[in-house]
């Protein structure tokens, strides 16, 4: 990513847009919102991740001069816009929620406060990489929950939909809590756990399953995972790889991180199956690990079958997010910056109520359970505003106003999401280790009730507005209204 500039990998229509503001002298400063509307796979919250690939983006914002060369060859653009450009550098500031965040739908996940030419350049990228990763941190994240306290292995590099997305959605699998990964350049770039076993391949290339077993173990005695499926799990598999863990027992080796991986048919009833053979042999600790087309859903459903699995390898459904495509965050204008220094607050307007934008200068307060540690509900406000947590807050539902919680003071406690990562062109964030943001990650997705993590029809938790904020934004719609009518009068 540091290798790469990606000033270019940008949608046509910022650059029009940006020479229209160029040419017409409208370079106010103004702020625009990253966040998204829906939970993914119809979940009860999110997790926010790709923030330090941003970052590494906005440091490298720069055209060269072939870019120059190739904006010059579409005869777009005026030469005394593409002067401009040659010199072009970020100059604004950028908050955002830090990864590994659990996050929820209509909070900001960035805010970019810059020069509207400069807002404008980064919104692809910014979306294009927080919306990846998130979209795969999320899906991941309900694939490790479902495994309740199971190891989660990324298995998925071969079918993610190219490079990038095989690596950053390995990064973003391991900030959700995978603990570790095929990919070996994902564990060289990020400095996590690679993990993995053998192919059918490896069964195949020699005369019989035995020998190709004993030469494994023999290489790798410290971790013995062995296929069992390619021929006949229980009649050959299973019994072949229980007199290879004897011989390494008989030979003095050491048994501590071996067993069997299933990649085919009823799991729950093999692995059932193998764990008797496995403790009748004395090998009750083995590890029984399963691959083969997981997902969240189905591992959840061999959980509650009795399935004695406890190691996952999940592929192409965790890398692909393959029942929800895309994450849906947007990036939308929500001030402008007048003459006397105040923010002009906007909204955009829309039949459908989701797509209505919270406008003005905002941040995003969390409230929890002073007692239960959980998440209560969070607040948009204004960013001038403050919560004290030792006063009584009033929270209500900003679209069914007459839904209300009074927290009495004391009783609950306050955390601001948003933190400073550029400042005047400057990063005064440092991101934190992939391993570290895991660790973030694990302990956010514990402040959540049990209700909000269920996989199928979750509680959702509550996002209101500050009575400030809404009372902009209504005032807004209604000076709007007024305007239209005078209109079509």
């Amino acid at each position: 990513m540091e290798a790469r500039n990606l000033t270019m990998m940008t949608d046509l229509y910022q650059l029009t847009m940006m020479q229209g503001y160029f040419r017409e002298n409208k370079n106010d400063t103004v702020i625009f919102d990253m966040f998204f509307r829906t939970n993914p796979c119809n979940g009860g919250y999110a997790v926010t991740a790709g923030l330090e690939q941003v970052i590494e983006y906005i440091k490298n914002l720069h055209f060269s001069k072939e870019d120059i060369e190739y904006l010059r060859s579409r005869k777009l653009f005026g030469e005394d816009f593409l002067e401009y450009l040659s010199t072009f550098k970020f100059t604004g500031d950028i908050y955002g929620i830090p990864e590994g965040t659990v996050v929820f739908p209509h909070e900001p996940l960035l805010k970019v406060i810059a020069p509207a030419i400069e807002a404008q350049l980064v919104e692809t990228t910014i979306l294009n990489i927080i919306n990846h990763q998130s979209l795969i941190a999320t899906k991941a994240a309900r694939v490790v929950h479902a495994a309740r306290g199971d190891g989660i292995m990324e298995f998925g590099l071969r079918r993610a939909q190219g490079p990038d997305a095989g690596i950053y959605g390995a990064r973003a699998a391991m900030i959700a809590g995978c603990i570790g990964t095929s990919n070996v350049l994902a564990g060289q770039m990020f400095n996590v756990p690679i993990k993995g076993t053998h192919a059918h391949a490896w069964i195949m290339s020699f005369p019989d399953e035995l020998t190709a077993f004993r030469t494994y173990a023999k290489l790798y005695p410290t971790s013995c995972i062995l296929l069992v499926d390619t021929y006949d799990t229980l009649k050959s598999g299973v019994p072949n790889a229980i007199r290879v863990f004897k011989e390494m027992r008989k030979a003095g080796i050491p048994l501590t991180n071996y067993g069997i991986r299933l990649d085919s048919g009823d799991l729950a009833y093999l692995s059932k199956e193998a764990k008797k053979m496995l403790d009748a042999a004395g090998f009750s600790n083995a590890t029984i690990s399963a691959s083969s087309d997981l997902d969240e859903y189905l591992i959840d459903s061999l959980k509650n079958q009795g399935a004695t699995i406890n190691s996952w390898g999940v592929g192409t459904n965790m890398i692909t997010s393959s029942n929800w495509s895309a994450f849906g965050g947007v990036y939308k204008l929500a001030a402008v910056k007048g003459e006397d220094g105040n923010w002009i607050p906007k909204i955009k307007l829309s039949e459908n109520v989701a797509k209505v934008t919270n406008p003005g200068n905002k941040t995003v307060f969390r409230i929890y359970s002073k007692v239960h540690k959980k998440i209560i509900g969070d607040i948009i406000s204004l960013a001038d505003e403050t919560i004290n947590p030792e006063e009584p807050l009033l929270m209500f539902d900003p679209v069914s106003t007459w839904k209300k919680t009074r927290l009495k003071g004391g009783t609950y406690t306050v955390r601001e999401l948003l933190v400073p990562i550029f400042k005047d062109g400057q990063c005064v964030y440092t991101s934190p280790s992939v391993m570290d943001i895991r660790e973030t990650c694990i302990a956010e997705q514990n402040t959540l009730w049990d209700e909000t993590r269920r996989l199928v029809n979750p509680h959702h938790t509550y996002i209101d507005l500050s009575q400030k904020l809404w009372d902009m934004k209504h005032e807004l719609i209604d000076r709007i209204s007024e305007e239209k009518s005078r209109q079509n009068d």
